[in-house]
């Protein structure tokens, strides 16, 4: 068992699959005095999972600010309390933001329990630049919504949202006026039975027939120019069939010439051909 010093823990949980946690994190859970929940009853679900019996108290944007003083007495009297979410990463487009200034304020020792979260879960799998900005929940008003997405349309890196998924049409007619000639993502459901991904460029995506339920995970990519875009594919389709044949040297040097694209794209390209052949 880890020793843990009296403080905050900031605990990452599952995103769906109640799996998904680290060792660590029950560790310190199990330690806990007391648990900071967003919602006592998503929690007691994963606690009973693990068979972990401990005092629970609602800590969520509602009453936070009321909660504030009795926690920081706790923390004062040298108890160790956590804080969870109710999926992923404490503090990411969720509360506790008040509670950890706090307690710098105070010097109370704050500490994070890595773990589960959608943002670097739909990144990874995006396949689009790994340098981002994350928004997090969109505005749900369209004007307001349009001043968002003007200061973020030329922005030249991935940009990750969280929207509702019963309002996703609304959200995609307005990525087309802002975000064109750019690719997305849009993942449901992650680490769950029913773990869905669509991928398309923002330009061609559809509306869908029917809301998506929950709420959704969405990656924008950076911006390409219209030659990359038109090209990528039919690069990607050429590199996979002269790597059967000629050495990875040769077929970068020979897209390279043909389609006149830099060296070091089609060897990225080339990279990501090879290393989806050897996982598959």
């Amino acid at each position: 068992m880890n020793f843990f010093k009296p403080g905050l823990y900031l605990v990452s949980t599952p995103i769906g699959n109640l799996e998904d946690i680290t060792l660590r994190s029950l560790d310190i859970l199990k330690n806990s005095d007391i648990i900071l929940c967003e919602d006592t009853r998503r929690s007691l679900k994963l606690l009973n999972h693990y068979n972990i019996k401990k005092k629970l108290v609602p800590y969520h944007k509602f009453n936070e600010k009321k909660e504030l003083n009795k926690v920081i007495k706790y923390l004062n009297e040298g108890k160790i309390l956590s804080l969870v979410s109710d999926a992923g990463t404490p503090l990411l487009s969720d509360p506790g933001l008040l509670l950890v200034k706090e307690c710098l304020n105070s010097k109370i020792g704050v500490y994070p329990i890595p773990g589960p979260s959608s943002i670097t879960a739909s990144m990874s799998v995006s396949g689009f630049e790994d340098k981002f900005i994350f928004y997090g929940f969109l505005p749900k008003k369209e004007k307001e919504l349009r001043r968002v997405l003007l200061n973020l349309k030329d922005s030249n890196f991935s940009i990750i949202f969280f929207v509702p998924g019963i309002k996703i049409n609304f959200y995609i007619k307005n990525f087309k006026s802002y975000f064109s000639g750019r690719n997305l993502l849009i993942a449901r459901e992650l680490t769950k039975i029913h773990e869905t991904y669509y991928r398309e460029s923002v330009d061609k995506i559809k509306l869908f027939s029917n809301p998506l339920k929950g709420e959704v995970t969405i990656v924008i990519s950076k911006k390409y120019n219209k030659n990359e875009i038109s090209s990528n594919t039919d690069i990607t389709k050429q590199a996979m069939k002269y790597l059967k044949k000629y050495s990875l040297k040769d077929v970068v040097d020979l897209i390279s010439k043909k389609e006149k694209v830099s060296k070091k794209k089609i060897y990225q390209i080339c990279l990501k051909i090879k290393k989806h052949e050897k996982n598959s």
